[in-house]
């Protein structure tokens, strides 16, 4: 069994990119944009446990923000087991992470993801 334990840097890179233009969006008022940008960090981070974590806690924050509860419930619940199983590499890749979406759904990759993801 793989250990999950740190980011590879292509993909942090690629990671912390996608939080940035978050932060942009939200900065600008942008919602839907902001959200578009913490699914796809969603998305790369979504098999390293720190990165998953923050992914998640972002968008509790966002929905906190936005006073939407069953984003802020659905966060609560992924918060309490998605990091772990990041650990172990048991997550159900492409899933965006939003509370929108079952927890343990496979949803498609982005192609420019995808590209990402095969540099290793």
């Amino acid at each position: 069994m793989k250990l999950n334990l740190i980011i590879p840097k292509q993909l942090k890179t690629a990671y912390y990119k996608e939080i940035d233009l978050y932060l942009i969006a939200l900065e600008n008022n942008n919602f839907t944009v902001a959200w578009y940008h913490l699914e796809r960090s969603h998305i790369i981070g979504q098999s390293y446990p720190i990165e998953h974590t923050y992914s998640h806690w972002l968008m509790l924050k966002f929905g906190l923000n936005q006073k939407d509860t069953s984003e802020v419930f659905g966060q609560l619940l992924r918060l309490v087991v998605g990091g772990w199983k990041s650990f172990i590499n048991h997550v159900p890749h492409g899933n965006t992470g939003g509370a929108n979406v079952p927890p343990l759904r496979k949803m498609p990759i982005p192609n420019d993801i995808k590209i990402i993801f095969n540099t290793k």
